[in-house]
């Protein structure tokens, strides 16, 4: 296992991060998959007030485990309440039956409306809270807008930062490099499931990939990006951990061969899809129906280039499910409206495209596992 440092926290963490929210069906299997997570050489765990029961079991396992060089993460959510987020931590404290949480996430700063929020209110109590020893570093997720992403780090507020980016999903580029150059710690949200269920790969993709398989790619892809600390893996058995093994002692640059294959992968698509593929501008909104227009049209670049059918369809299905984890209407809400035609600079016909999408991906509709 290789270790880097966490930005300006100094804190030394493991590439892989232990992420506990699909973790538990029972408590022993959980403390089985902490158990298994340590003996890999994960030492950073990460948990949540609205994970379920993860912070209790996890506490009850840190009980018989030897602390010194593990570091513990918890997620709190957004509030403008000093005193509801000093209550939250304390509750985090006696949960998880340490003195000192090494790191507290705000959990999902998504709106514009959050960050101001926890910036007036709420980041006092964790401020506080570091002071008194309770604390070690704060810092933040986020499954918001690029520019609002780039806003929260220009606060200077935050010590880190747990950003989705992949090979598939780049569109928060510029805000990870600024994240480096404020020596923000970067933590790397779910790329193996976020990251298009590269645990269960299509046959296109696999074939596409060879001879690499694609999650070891991705992971690849990040362990190679010096600017990125940690990834989190979030296995629901012990067992699953067990797809880093011959990763995470691999952090070089990447080598020629896979270069060459993500280049390809890129060079498919565009071959493919041709005229109508999404760059991922973003010019086409705001949308007056509230469609996430870019990320739909993400999906349906990755489900009719790689065949990543089933993934599209488990996305598509959180909009309108979601709220701010995952917003924006589906696309079967647009009215033909035309107001985006005129910005996208490829001149996609997308009224066109979104309801093609809609029919490849309508399927029930899904919520997030947890919420807060």
């Amino acid at each position: 296992m290789q270790y880097r440092r966490f930005g300006q926290t100094n804190l030394n963490l493991s590439v892989f991060s232990l992420g506990t929210m699909r973790s538990l069906s029972s408590e022993d299997a959980f403390h089985q998959t902490v158990l298994h997570a340590l003996e890999l050489g994960i030492n950073h765990l990460e948990t949540a007030r609205g994970y379920g029961r993860s912070e209790s079991y996890l506490g009850r396992s840190l009980s018989q485990l030897d602390r010194e060089q593990l570091y513990i993460t918890t997620k709190l959510p957004p509030t403008a309440d000093p005193e509801m987020m000093a209550g939250w931590i304390e509750e985090s404290l006696t949960r998880l039956q340490v003195k000192t949480i090494d790191c507290v996430a705000i959990h999902g700063i998504n709106t514009w409306e959050q960050l101001e929020s926890v910036v007036e209110g709420g980041l006092g109590a964790v401020r506080d809270a570091i002071a008194a020893g309770k604390v070690g570093h704060v810092g933040f997720s986020t499954h918001g807008s690029t520019p609002l992403i780039e806003a929260a780090i220009q606060t200077n507020l935050f010590e880190f930062v747990n950003l989705h980016y992949y090979w598939s999903l780049q569109r928060h580029a510029n805000a990870l490099e600024l994240a480096r150059e404020r020596d923000m710690g970067i933590f790397i949200i779910s790329p193996a499931d976020k990251g298009g269920q590269l645990y269960n790969p299509p046959e296109r993709l696999q074939q596409l990939c060879a001879p690499f398989n694609p999650l070891e790619l991705t992971y690849r892809f990040l362990l190679s990006d010096r600017r990125i600390t940690t990834l989190s893996i979030g296995p629901a058995r012990p067992e699953e951990l067990d797809c880093m093994k011959p990763i995470c002692d691999r952090d070089e640059t990447l080598t020629s061969e896979e270069e060459a294959v993500l280049f390809h992968l890129n060079a498919y698509m565009s071959a493919l899809l041709g005229a109508t593929q999404c760059h991922q501008c973003d010019r086409c909104l705001p949308c007056p129906q509230d469609i996430n227009i870019p990320e739909v049209l993400r999906l349906r670049n990755l489900a009719l280039a790689y065949d990543m059918v089933d993934y599209g369809k488990y996305r598509y299905a959180m909009f309108e499910q979601a709220g701010h984890w995952f917003p924006g209407n589906k696309a079967s809400r647009c009215n033909e409206c035309g107001d985006c035609l005129p910005r996208c600079p490829v001149q996609l016909e997308i009224p066109q495209l979104l309801s093609e999408t809609h029919e490849l991906l309508k399927g029930k509709s899904r919520r997030r596992l947890w919420d807060d």
